[in-house]
């Protein structure tokens, strides 16, 4: 069976449009079947992304698990001095994520990178954001949240959404260990944005 978080460069072709408003700002994104969220834009990377709209999210950002590219896309389309590096392992959500970028005219700033985690991932960010894939299970959603701490600079900062009921308090506990802050910045319909920054790491 394939799945949206594997690589199944076999899988049949049904193109369709992800169509969304952020802000009073209207998005159509291509979108196709084996990838997160085919048809319509998820409700915890709605959240996410209006968190983090009003914060300042430095010059350079890493949208891990982008898929056809809503997070980082919707960011760098209200950011215009942010370059974005959106990574999926998934082909084909990052062929239509490079295309997004295009018909947005965002492909001066942004670049869409095939990574499984943070393998092909280089250089530092200031900001990190997620919507982790769950059902790939903790040993990969947890590598996303320890890898986090190798590629943000001394003022960076991992943003993710997660449901209470797939293990939000479990999630921000382990962020804790590992960053030593962890800041709830919006609550709704059971998710939970969550951001831990290293300005307050604690000293080992």
């Amino acid at each position: 069976m394939s799945h949206y978080f594997t690589n199944d460069e076999t899988l049949r072709s049904s193109p369709r449009k992800v169509c969304y408003s952020i802000n009073g700002k209207d998005f159509e994104l291509e979108s196709d079947i084996g990838v997160f969220s085919k048809n319509k834009l998820d409700y915890g990377s709605e959240v996410l992304i209006k968190s983090l709209l009003p914060l300042d999210l430095g010059e350079r950002l890493l949208d891990l698990g982008c898929g056809v590219g809503p997070i980082g896309l919707t960011l760098a389309s209200f950011h215009p001095s942010l370059h974005v590096v959106c990574s999926d392992v998934n082909s084909r959500a990052l062929a239509l994520c490079e295309a997004n970028a295009r018909k947005l005219a965002l492909n001066q700033r942004v670049t869409c990178l095939q990574s499984d985690i943070y393998i092909e991932i280089e250089g530092k960010f200031h900001s990190i954001v997620s919507n982790p894939p769950i059902r790939a299970g903790k040993k990969v959603t947890y590598e996303i949240y320890r890898g986090a701490l190798e590629h943000l600079d001394e003022q960076g900062s991992l943003y993710i959404v997660i449901r209470k009921a797939q293990g939000a308090k479990s999630v921000k506990d382990y962020l804790e260990e590992l960053f030593g802050n962890v800041t709830v910045l919006a609550k709704s319909k059971g998710y939970y944005v969550l951001m831990a920054t290293k300005r307050a790491q604690k000293e080992s």
